[in-house]
């Protein structure tokens, strides 16, 4: 089991992680949706795809672009689709 935390706060957590390039990769499903607000920011990875961001609320905290997620991954990242991932700050550790 592991866990995203910021300032104090579960932002997520799961069994269910997916490991890629030292990022754990949550279910969408995983996430306490009320500290997410979407992102206008979006980056491309050569071989995953286009992500896009989620900023991390918590109070009148905002961490922008902390968490990314692939919406449409290319064939080899699939198994990362529409999984979330964190940094900036945001601490990922066994629960």
């Amino acid at each position: 089991m592991k866990r995203a935390e910021w300032n104090g706060v579960v932002l997520a957590e799961s069994d269910d992680i997916v490991m890629v390039e030292g990022n754990a990769y949550f279910p969408p499903q995983a996430l306490k949706k009320e500290h997410f607000r979407d992102s206008a920011t979006h980056t491309v990875c050569g071989w995953k795809g286009t992500a896009s961001y989620y900023d991390v609320v918590v109070g009148d905290a905002v961490n922008r672009d902390a968490a990314w997620y692939y919406p449409q991954t290319k064939p080899e990242a699939k198994h990362v689709e529409g999984r979330v991932a964190f940094w900036k700050g945001v601490v990922v550790r066994d629960a």
